[in-house]
């Protein structure tokens, strides 16, 4: 597959998990939407074009790791694995509701292919790098991928497991940071600033960042995590400068964290999200 063709393949597979995560979103009325649509483009690139996994051996001992550890973005996770094959599709539409294998919050004993679960918020990273240590120890040359929220990084938890990576020298471990500017209750520098951005701050920890300029374009994405290959010694932390709600008019424009819509709201957001996916294929 040449680079033009990679190119559209993930657009309409990123494009796909936004539909389905409108779909999987409106099952239950509600939910974190704005975070979970901005890292699509990223999830296309992990599950469509690099990770190493196999939807009929999900706990496969030598699969790269994928780790939400903003897992509220658990429906766009869901997306991808069910277009993936890990479970039917249909089975996802029934978020959060009581005896459902699909929280809000993404759950490793629950769901078919998450590795870990998420949610308490910086907690996430942290298992990420253990994973990572504890697949080296046992001389597995996998890699783990973990989504950090910028609004997330305002917990301490975050910058521990930064210095514990760091410190173990943990260069199979691959940091997505989700930088859209927003968090719940309003931008990032409102409510607690970052002071000398993500980029300087991952290097003062010792990592190597690298600065994704649209973190929305699935072959920038691609080509960072390429070169987040080619770490040896260090951690590596992709700053994707993404768009909180992309792919979705209302939620591009309001920045919202999580929305309740009626029916006929809903019913809009999924065609959009139709409309979109059909005018690439």
């Amino acid at each position: 597959m040449n680079r033009e063709e990679m190119n559209h393949s993930l657009k309409v597979f990123a494009a796909k998990i936004r539909l389905e995560t409108m779909k999987i979103i409106a099952s239950r009325g509600n939910g974190h939407v704005g975070g979970s649509l901005s890292i699509a483009d990223a999830l296309a690139v992990l599950y469509g074009e690099v990770m190493n996994i196999d939807p009929k051996n999900p706990r496969w001992e030598r699969r790269d790791w994928c780790v939400l550890s903003k897992g509220h973005a658990g429906p766009a996770m869901y997306a991808a694995l069910g277009l993936k094959g890990y479970f039917p599709m249909e089975d996802a539409y029934h978020l959060n509701e009581g005896g459902s294998n699909f929280p809000s919050h993404t759950d490793r004993n629950k769901t078919i292919g998450v590795d870990l679960t998420t949610g308490s918020l910086g907690q996430g990273i942290s298992q990420a790098a253990g994973a990572a240590l504890a697949n080296r120890m046992q001389g597995i040359d996998s890699h783990v991928f973990v989504f950090v929220g910028d609004g997330e990084a305002d917990e301490g938890q975050v910058w521990e497991a930064a210095q514990f990576a760091s410190h173990y020298k943990l260069d199979h471990l691959i940091a997505l940071i989700d930088s859209n500017g927003r968090q719940l209750d309003g931008t990032v520098d409102e409510v607690m600033s970052h002071g000398m951005g993500l980029v300087a701050k991952f290097e003062a920890f010792g990592w190597k960042v690298i600065d994704v300029k649209d973190g929305n374009d699935v072959m920038e994405i691609y080509d960072a995590i390429e070169d987040a290959y080619r770490s040896e010694g260090k951690p590596v932390a992709l700053i994707l400068n993404t768009i909180k709600g992309k792919g979705i008019d209302f939620v591009e424009k309001s920045g919202a964290h999580s929305s309740t819509l009626n029916k006929e709201q809903w019913d809009a957001v999924i065609k959009e999200a139709q409309d979109k996916l059909e005018a690439l294929l």
